[in-house]
């Protein structure tokens, strides 16, 4: 087995990792909103994941010299700042599945990114996976309904969108300058923090009710959600094409959905179960190219 197809198993295997790790996270952010408002747990959430970064730079014996640090800013406004908040705040009114169906509208926004931007152009495969997704996420909106709640459902959209361009300037930085995956996690991730502080101070929210159940959920967003899991993504933007990684975080929110229904009581409707096996058979299409490769 060459290096090549080792770095590919493990990007595949952070892939699933990360899905896991976010899908949860997704119930986490929708329990924590009874304890505080959504700037003020995005802001503690991404400050301290920064922070949890560093020390694992340190203890790696890694360079702390941040990336270049236009690019890097931009990635942090778009990646951390503008999605975390923007679905963050979807979810004082709407439901964890549903806003994390809607929030993985990203991978469209991404393919027509990377093809305009890093010159990516999709194979006849992977339209046919996209085309799947997109009919699967269609029946998840179901727009002939009004789209339930509006505003969550235009807060978690346009989070996707800024996700997309996050995702498409990590991947451009990756092919323009040698960058550790750690170090960009960490240095975009305060840089997002750093813009969410400052919205949390702007904006009027209820105060935080320091609690038991509040400092648990905070703990396994800094640890798991934000810290591990934006560093796997990153490793999986590094040695996965965009298209491969952006369709298949689709997995997220099918698990989301499920995990929702579990511990929310967030039952799906019958237009999202058929929306979820239409992104299924999407994720299928998509990730059977690359992978026999």
């Amino acid at each position: 087995m060459t290096a090549s197809s080792n770095s590919q198993r493990g990007a595949v295997l952070a892939l699933l990792a990360t899905i896991v790790l976010w899908a949860y996270s997704w119930v986490v952010m929708k329990q924590v909103l009874a304890y505080a408002g959504p700037f003020d747990f995005a802001a503690l959430r991404y400050l301290l994941g920064a922070a949890v970064l560093f020390a694992a730079l340190l203890l790696a014996r890694q360079s702390l010299k941040p990336p270049p640090l236009l690019p890097t800013i931009l990635i942090g406004l778009c990646q951390t700042a503008a999605f975390q908040g923007l679905e963050q705040w979807a979810l004082v009114s709407g439901g964890a599945g549903h806003v994390a169906l809607l929030a993985y509208t990203m991978p469209f926004w991404a393919v027509l990114l990377a093809w305009l931007i890093l010159r990516e152009r999709p194979t006849g495969r992977h339209w046919l996976g996209i085309a799947f997704a997109a009919i699967g996420l269609i029946c998840i909106i179901e727009p002939w309904r009004g789209l339930g709640n509006a505003t969550s459902t235009v807060l978690a959209i346009a989070g996707g969108v800024a996700w997309a361009g996050g995702t498409v300037l990590s991947k451009r930085l990756f092919r323009r300058h040698a960058v550790s995956a750690l170090g960009l996690t960490a240095w975009q991730m305060l840089a997002g923090g750093v813009a969410l502080g400052i919205v949390a101070l702007a904006v009027p929210q209820r105060g935080i009710a320091w609690s038991g159940a509040f400092i648990a959920g905070l703990a396994y967003s800094v640890l798991m959600a934000s810290s591990l899991a934006w560093w796997l993504w990153s490793i999986v933007l590094r040695r996965l094409p965009t298209t491969l990684a952006s369709v298949g975080s689709l997995g997220v929110p099918i698990v989301g959905v499920l995990l929702a229904w579990a511990i929310l009581d967030e039952q799906p409707r019958t237009m999202e179960w058929i929306g979820i096996g239409f992104v299924l058979l999407g994720l299928c299409a998509v990730s059977g190219v690359r992978l026999r490769r």
